[in-house]
């Protein structure tokens, strides 16, 4: 599958190679993290002691990289990887409920291989569309706190700068994402309102680039939880129609 957007006439074809090495380097890195105590005994009790359904499973129990190819044209921000979901598979919302409603969509409007993603060895690729989150490691009940936000944003800031070259839109999923990324956005170079825009589902923004080069088109949606999917509050179109627009928008 080709996981290449279309080329930028305005800039240079980025180096994919060199790209792909630096975010290998640094998913390395995310690996190995243990800044958060809270966390960090958090994601290694869970691993330890795991849901009955996963009994047979090796957790993963360490903070989750990205996910997706290094020339990603699309990037999704949602909020911290599931306790049995990502914790347990080591991929970016693999494995759980979230994770099912929002491969099905990227599925759907053409930028996943499959509807389901169920482990990292599943064989299941992306096109153009790369999955991180602000907080790598599973916080007890999906709350990480704005210390621990704050304390992991540089991982996220390290992945944006290292994906720029072929960047052109995000997708973020829930008011906690959107809070983290934008001052992740502007630390790489973006220029972002002040006062920060408010999170709102179909929120839109275009980023100018400090030194002049390609805008970032920042797209706001309801975060594919089961509080937001079981009650209606997304719907599967609600979340196809955001990721279609914010893909038309990066040339996929």
């Amino acid at each position: 599958m080709n996981t290449s957007p279309p080329p930028d006439p305005a800039r240079p074809a980025p180096d994919a190679s060199g790209a792909s090495d630096a975010l290998a380097a640094l998913d390395a890195r995310i690996i190995e993290c243990r800044a958060c105590p809270r966390l960090v005994a958090w994601r290694e009790e869970v691993a330890r002691t795991k849901r009955a359904a996963y009994a047979d499973w090796t957790y993963w129990g360490r903070p989750v990289p990205g996910f997706g190819p290094p020339d990603a044209a699309l990037l999704v921000v949602g909020l911290a990887p599931g306790a049995h979901g990502a914790n347990r598979t080591g991929r970016m919302f693999t494995g759980d409920r979230s994770g099912d409603v929002l491969f099905a969509a990227l599925h759907a409007v053409g930028l996943a291989s499959a509807p389901r993603s169920v482990s990292a060895d599943d064989g299941l690729t992306l096109r153009g569309v790369r999955l991180t989150a602000p907080v790598r490691c599973a916080p007890p009940g999906n709350k990480p706190t704005p210390r621990e936000r704050d304390t992991c944003r540089h991982w996220l800031e390290d992945e944006i700068r290292l994906l720029r070259p072929s960047l052109r839109a995000l997708v973020v999923l829930g008011a906690f994402g959107w809070q983290a990324t934008l001052p992740a956005l502007a630390a790489v170079g973006w220029t972002v309102p002040r006062p920060r825009p408010a999170f709102a589902h179909g929120a839109r923004l275009t980023l100018a680039a400090a030194d002049g080069s390609r805008p970032l088109d920042v797209f706001g949606c309801f975060h594919v939880s089961q509080q937001n999917t079981f009650t209606g509050r997304l719907t599967p179109a609600m979340l196809r129609a955001v990721l279609t627009d914010a893909a038309r928008t990066a040339g996929l």
